[in-house]
């Protein structure tokens, strides 16, 4: 490791950024630094923005991709190098995607396809506490607080704390999936090869690919899809919205009313204005 990437490391933690987080930033500033071939401490201000436009118009990225690596490089640039003259300012605007949540019926045939209890249990653990992937690969035995029917997210966005649900069926499942699957000892609720280490962010996103192409489910995103289906059952439930605020982490509740734009139960009471004006049927139109 290079003294600066060491720098850049020991300033995210000062500012008590996450390890999914500083592992980020390190490696957006390591594709900058490659793209020149060059150290990115000697690159100019113009450079990077030359770097921004290639990775607007040739890669074509997201803009909240693109928004992440220019957060990423103002901080080395202004947090680490301390350079006052590095006033980088391209208009990032938000995506305005909506979620992509899956029906019940299809996380239901998700849930049928896994082929072992650590697929099923992992998976099961997603939708039904609404987590993100970072969040459910840290979890560990200890956040399982059965008494009260609640789980702890220690690894939060931000590195927030909170707790969500936990449902009698999941603790069944876990129950059964820790005695059945789960010999080693270790602190982790799904442990990687390494009993000392977690499941990696990889392995759990390759597992729902695979359910997902077993299930012939066509849409959607990655398992991030099911912390969507989380949020839009809940609501179509009855759920208001500032208590799944509240279960997802969200700082704003305008974050989690998107989720008002995707629930059929909502959108299945309004009606098209064509259906309220007086037109004949269409057996009624002469050909």
């Amino acid at each position: 490791m290079t003294p600066l990437r060491q720098r850049m490391i020991r300033e995210l933690e000062l500012h008590r950024k996450s390890p999914t987080t500083i592992k980020g930033y390190v490696c957006d500033v390591s594709q900058l630094a490659r793209h020149y071939d060059c150290s990115p401490d000697r690159l100019s201000v113009r450079q990077v923005r030359d770097f921004v436009h290639h990775l607007l118009t040739k890669r074509h990225l997201r803009p909240g991709t693109c928004n992440r690596k220019l957060a990423s490089i103002r901080f080395f640039f202004v947090e680490v190098l301390r350079r006052a003259d590095f006033a980088l300012r391209v208009p990032s605007p938000r995506s305005r995607q909506l979620p992509e949540p899956l029906s019940r019926a299809e996380v239901t045939r998700l849930l049928q396809a896994a082929q072992s209890r650590k697929e099923r249990a992992l998976m099961m653990t997603t939708y039904s506490a609404g987590l993100r992937v970072s969040e459910l690969v840290n979890l560990r035995i200890a956040d399982i607080l059965s008494e009260r029917q609640l789980l702890r997210v220690r690894q939060g966005k931000g590195s927030k704390e909170r707790y969500t649900l936990l449902s009698k069926r999941l603790l069944e499942e876990l129950r059964t999936y820790w005695r059945a699957e789960h010999p080693r000892r270790g602190p982790w609720l799904f442990p990687g090869q390494k009993v000392e280490r977690p499941m990696s962010i990889g392995t759990a996103q390759r597992v729902f690919y695979e359910l997902k192409a077993r299930a012939d489910i066509r849409h959607g995103h990655g398992i991030h899809s099911l912390r969507h289906s989380f949020a839009t059952h809940l609501l179509e439930a009855g759920v208001s919205l500032p208590v799944i605020q509240r279960l997802l982490g969200h700082v704003r509740l305008a974050t989690t009313a998107c989720y008002l734009h995707v629930t059929v139960k909502h959108l299945g009471k309004l009606r098209s204005p064509l259906d309220r004006l007086r037109l004949p049927r269409p057996g009624d139109v002469p050909e």
